[in-house]
């Protein structure tokens, strides 16, 4: 069986900073062993919804996975619900800043000033808007359908945070899980809970310490409940394989 995991970094970040895609404590490979089968990781740092629509829709290395994929794993719509005090378009321009000196002053002068912004604008504006997180993961089930019509397709609800980046604020999460949800039961593309599988784990600080990432108690146990839900959904499908 082979998963094509469309991702942020929750999916190549462990308890002390990112890793290459193939190591296999990373949930998604979890997930993979226990289904006897691999892996195809597309992801990056702070990747929403629409980032995975622009993935499958615009690299050729996506295109050329999908007649071999056996079923779509849809791991984003977590950073959606992050505060983001800025527009998306200025936060993400930061990058693109020159000199270098002036880059690197302003993203120091975002990132000291982005906890307090997160408090006093109460969560808001987030990342990505709720209906635009479900439009996007919508888009990318249909995509893949319309050329993969047996590819079952599952996603997650969104992850939660205690990050001093964000000021530990999250308010923007509840709204993002009851639209995903309602997009779930609408189109059956089952989601795993999250939040019930890393919630004590993040708030109890067991996993990065940035506060948002997981420790391997963490991968592990997504990786886990992941292989289940594919499991549960992929039986029969061309190629699947039961754990």
């Amino acid at each position: 069986m082979r998963l094509l995991v469309l991702g942020d970094s929750l999916t190549f970040h462990g308890p002390e900073g990112p890793l290459p895609a193939d190591n296999p404590r990373l949930w998604p490979n979890v997930a993979a062993t226990a289904l006897g089968g691999r892996a195809e990781l597309v992801a990056g740092f702070g990747w929403t919804a629409r980032d995975a629509w622009w993935a499958l829709t615009g690299d050729p290395r996506v295109w050329s996975l999908l007649p071999h994929t056996d079923v779509l794993v849809l791991a984003v719509g977590h950073m959606d619900t992050l505060p983001s005090p800025l527009p998306t378009f200025l936060r993400q321009g930061l990058r693109y800043l020159r000199p270098d000196g002036l880059r690197r002053r302003a993203r120091s002068a975002y990132r000291a000033l982005q906890p307090g912004l997160s408090r006093l604008l109460g969560g808001h504006p987030v990342a990505l808007p709720p209906h635009l997180t479900v439009r996007y993961l919508d888009s990318c089930v249909r995509s893949v359908h319309a050329f993969e019509p047996e590819v079952p397709a599952v996603g997650m609800t969104p992850s939660v945070h205690v990050s001093p980046a964000y000021a530990s604020v999250h308010t923007g999460r509840p709204a993002a899980e009851r639209a995903m949800r309602a997009w779930s039961s609408r189109v059956d593309v089952p989601l795993l809970d999250v939040p019930a599988l890393v919630g004590d784990h993040v708030r109890s600080r067991h996993g990065n310490p940035d506060g948002m990432h997981w420790g391997w108690e963490g991968h592990a146990l997504v990786g886990a409940a992941m292989a289940d839900l594919i499991a549960s959904v992929a039986v029969g499908h061309s190629g699947a394989v039961e754990p």
